[in-house]
């Protein structure tokens, strides 16, 4: 077959169904994206160039739209080269994301095409408004809906959808879910394991060294932000460095912002670090930055407590993958958290609001060895039963048979 992606970062969401078509061997894969160094050996990369973006004069709430129909429109022109040398895809399979799909069907109007819905934005019960500290105008509530654009004419534009959490389906229209499907993204299993031995011996990440009678409490995230609880978090630390001088944390995360707002000036791990002064012992707790994946991996093996914060938004494949390799996981009580962690069976559970709460979990987490270890074992049972990778691209391979026989 072929198969034609689409993403503006390869390979995005699709690296794992990507391996195991090139394993296969018997594919033609062509990726349109914006230019990249990853690679994979059997993929035709494809790219486009977003021109440099000019002062616009579209109105405030117009102007992400607007980048998007530029998207789309490159995307298209590009497809269409493609379509001129020859390549005809059997499916088309993308992110509805950023608007590089809303054309692509005027150059292939006949193939199957399969989406990626992420997110459908709402003003209630979602992200907007959940955190009292960062209260939303109501000036942005138009700009708000107006994100809601491309998704409303991708749900417009044919073809079938797949989300990876209920909680996601669920914060699409009700008369739009019967077009988009479930399909639970995989952890490969190999890579994310328990490691037994990995609390005797010494860790090391860079410059920052754990004994083995210390404990450690890990945190990631892809940026240090409040969207990932990073500023609770940083509250429950001096509760946690008194109770515990044993204690080490490892905070895994840039200092950009993936979601929300940005500060005027400055990182919001500048901004906690001078909020909470000395109650931080910067001898004890670690700001690694972003680490390679081994790095990564390692880090969970060796935590004695992982912690996982979120708004009620999309999450963070971290969480599988600590759920995976077997950590003591203590999230935040919100819905995309509680479709993973079922509080005191397979993680506990805090208010995310509640940075004393998060604190006595931990806690409990790092006193109570009994519990800490039947956590373990459950979370690593649990993902073994529900992010297997070989279902995953089995369901995803049933998935793609349904796109193109409807």
């Amino acid at each position: 077959m072929n198969y034609l992606f689409i993403h503006q970062n390869f390979p995005a969401q699709f690296l794992h169904l990507i391996r195991h078509l090139v394993a296969e061997g018997t594919h033609g894969i062509v990726f349109i994206s914006e230019p990249n160094d990853n690679a994979i050996a059997g993929v035709r990369k494809v790219a486009y160039r977003m021109p440099e973006r000019p002062q616009s004069n579209a109105h405030r709430d117009a102007q992400e739209f607007e980048q998007a129909v530029l998207r789309a429109e490159i995307v298209a022109r590009t497809a269409a080269n493609l379509k001129q040398l020859g390549f005809t895809p059997d499916i088309i399979i993308g992110h509805h994301g950023w608007g590089e799909l809303l054309n692509i069907r005027d150059v292939w109007p006949d193939a199957p095409l399969l989406g990626y819905y992420e997110f459908f934005y709402g003003l209630d019960g979602l992200d907007v408004g959940f955190d009292p500290e960062f209260p939303t105008d109501p000036g942005q509530y138009a700009r708000i809906r107006a994100k809601n654009t491309v998704n409303l004419l991708a749900l417009n534009n044919g073809g079938h959808g797949q989300t990876p959490t209920l909680f996601q389906h669920g914060t699409y229209p009700a008369w739009a879910r019967p077009g988009i499907t479930v399909l639970p993204e995989g952890v490969n299993l190999d890579k994310c394991r328990p490691d037994p031995a990995a609390a005797a011996r010494e860790f090391v990440l860079g410059d920052i060294r754990v004994e083995p009678g210390e404990k450690l409490v890990t945190y990631v995230a892809r940026d240090l932000e409040p969207y990932r609880g990073f500023h609770i978090f940083m509250r429950a630390l001096p509760r946690l460095l008194r109770a515990r001088p044993d204690l080490r944390v490892v905070l895994v995360g840039g200092d950009g912002v993936s979601y929300g707002a940005r500060l005027a000036n400055g990182s919001w791990r500048q901004y906690m670090l001078a909020q909470l002064g000395d109650a931080i012992d910067l001898a004890r707790v670690h700001f690694a930055g972003r680490v390679d994946y081994e790095d990564y991996v390692r880090l969970l093996q060796r935590s004695d407590a992982h912690v996982y914060l979120t708004y009620p938004f999309v999450a963070s494949w971290s969480m599988r993958e600590a759920l995976a390799c077997g950590c003591a996981v203590v999230g935040s009580d919100t819905a995309p958290v509680r479709e993973f962690i079922a509080d005191r069976q397979t993680g506990l559970l805090a208010p995310f609001l509640e940075p004393d709460s998060l604190a006595d979990r931990v806690l409990e987490v790092l006193e109570d060895t009994a519990l800490s270890r039947r956590l373990r074992q459950a979370a690593r049972g649990w993902a073994e039963a529900n992010l297997d990778m070989g279902a995953y691209i089995a369901a995803y391979q049933a998935l793609i048979d349904t796109a193109i026989g409807g």
